[in-house]
């Protein structure tokens, strides 16, 4: 599919230096050896060794890096990014009243999650139901991007119709069977003939809407069971060439493939560590590009954690959602999708909803964090940690490519077993308390202000069954956890 396998096969991914604006250069010298002397007397015998902390793969973050020459990751083409609101409401005309409240109250853009049977997202099942909860929403102004797992394909053809072929329309079908694979265990019909349904259906939207990402290339499914850093990166890159080898299939070029594809992470409350992660998802899409022959940037949507979140102390939550959303501005995400401090307890309010809306607004217009394109270049620490996590990353892709691509890989449990390692070292990290959660495994509150959830009545659409012909794709289901519960 016109990717070069022995390319792909060597070292990860590198980039040439960049200049260095000596910003410091009025200040003097650090002095190394005064900061080691002080930090001996206070650990008092300790060796420096024991300030050192670990990613859950291992990968080692010490107390003191020096400055470094030069950018490990490629910086994205234009500072800012988009804060897009997700709106879930089962019922289509609620879902409509969030929608347009979201975008003349400061949401940039929307993400609608669908769901016929209304349980995760909103009730829709033909193109007439999407086009109650878009009334009124101008989508060439507006970005609108879908999450409907296996009704992705027809749910794309809903949106396109919605959107009355305006080219200027920067629509985000989304199309992902892969994760819903891997989130469900289970597809109904092949996954073979889900990629191919998707893609072809993503080569007939294309053309209309030259502005459209048509596949979303996620690993958040795997971040969200328990993994580390590396293995999310390796199952996005793994995903993004199976769905960019699905187009070429369906008639686009390698380059106009790449160029559909955005990538899908997960940002949380370790901030330095999703900078990195961030930056390294730059540098490995651009070695999987030289692989394939084509030099497309990166398009990354960024959304943050759900196992994250806490429903003992849904409060702190806030200040977990601020860190991922900082994590994301600063690692250079193009949109961040926030979601609502009281996520873990149930729906989001007005309210809840505001203060997500509200954090982002704050970062780009208060903070001006997007002013500056990779704020992180030169830090010893995150040019460090993000070659450390492109190399562990690239050498997780290629071991699923080993395994017989993303989908032998899924079937056959390779990619449950890495997770499985990381979530156990994760258990581990909570009962012995070198990882703690404020408000469940520190400073519980049991008198505390309980935190309002919205109340929404049952909803269900008919909706055409996802189902294609032949037997079901199985394989070890990412189960979604959150870290309250492994305390």
């Amino acid at each position: 599919m016109g990717c070069n396998a022995a390319a792909m096969a060597s070292a990860a991914p590198t980039s040439a230096p960049a200049p260095v604006v000596p910003l410091a250069a009025d200040f003097p010298p650090p002095d190394r050896a005064a900061w080691l002397a002080l930090v001996e007397r206070t650990l008092k015998g300790a060796p420096l060794s024991s300030l050192t902390r670990r990613t859950l793969e291992g990968l080692p973050i010490e107390a003191l890096y020096d400055a470094a020459p030069a950018a490990t990751s490629p910086a994205k083409a234009a500072p800012g990014w988009e804060a897009r609101t997700l709106v879930a409401n089962p019922d289509p005309a609620g879902a409509n009243d969030e929608a347009l409240t979201e975008l003349a109250q400061g949401a940039q853009a929307l993400l609608l999650r669908l769901d016929p049977s209304g349980e995760r997202g909103i009730a829709v099942g033909s193109a007439d139901d999407l086009a109650r909860v878009l009334d009124g929403v101008m989508l060439d102004v507006a970005p609108v991007g879908l999450d409907a797992g296996f009704l992705g394909a027809k749910a794309a053809d809903w949106l396109a119709a919605a959107a009355k072929g305006a080219p200027a329309a920067q629509l985000s079908f989304h199309l992902d069977p892969l994760t819903a694979l891997a989130e469900a265990g289970a597809s109904p019909g092949p996954i073979e003939a889900h990629l191919i349904s998707s893609a072809t259906v993503a080569a007939r939207v294309a053309e209309p809407y030259p502005k459209a990402s048509l596949f979303l290339a996620s690993g958040r499914v795997a971040h969200e069971a328990g993994a580390g850093e590396a293995a999310e990166l390796a199952l996005a890159m793994a995903a993004a060439l199976a769905y960019a080898k699905a187009l070429v299939r369906a008639g686009l070029s390698m380059d106009e493939a790449f160029d559909r594809i955005s990538l899908g992470l997960a940002v949380d409350a370790d901030y330095f560590v999703s900078i990195a992660k961030l930056r390294a998802a730059r540098a490995l899409w651009a070695r999987l590009g030289e692989a394939c022959g084509v030099a497309t940037p990166a398009r990354i949507e960024a959304r943050s954690s759900g196992r994250m979140l806490t429903a003992a102390d849904p409060w702190t939550n806030m200040v977990r959602l601020t860190a991922a959303a900082f994590a994301g501005a600063v690692g250079g995400a193009d949109t961040v999708v926030l979601g609502a401090f009281t996520d873990a307890l149930g729906p989001p309010t007005a309210f809840a909803r505001r203060q997500s809306r509200n954090v982002q607004l704050v970062l780009q217009e208060e903070a001006n964090l997007g002013r500056v394109i990779d704020p992180a270049a030169g830090s010893g620490l995150l040019e460090t940690l993000s070659e450390a996590l492109a190399r562990a990353a690239w050498s997780g892709f290629q071991a699923i490519e080993a395994a017989g691509g993303i989908v032998r890989a899924l079937e056959s449990g390779h990619v449950a077993e890495t997770v499985g390692r990381s979530r156990a070292a994760l258990s581990a990290r909570i009962a012995d308390r070198s990882a703690r959660l404020l408000g469940v495994t520190d400073f519980p509150i049991t008198d505390g202000r309980e935190a309002e959830v919205a109340r929404h009545s049952p909803r269900r659409a008919d909706a055409p069954s996802p189902r294609l012909p032949g037997p079901d794709s199985r394989c070890p289901p990412l189960e979604p956890i959150r870290l309250e519960t492994l305390a």
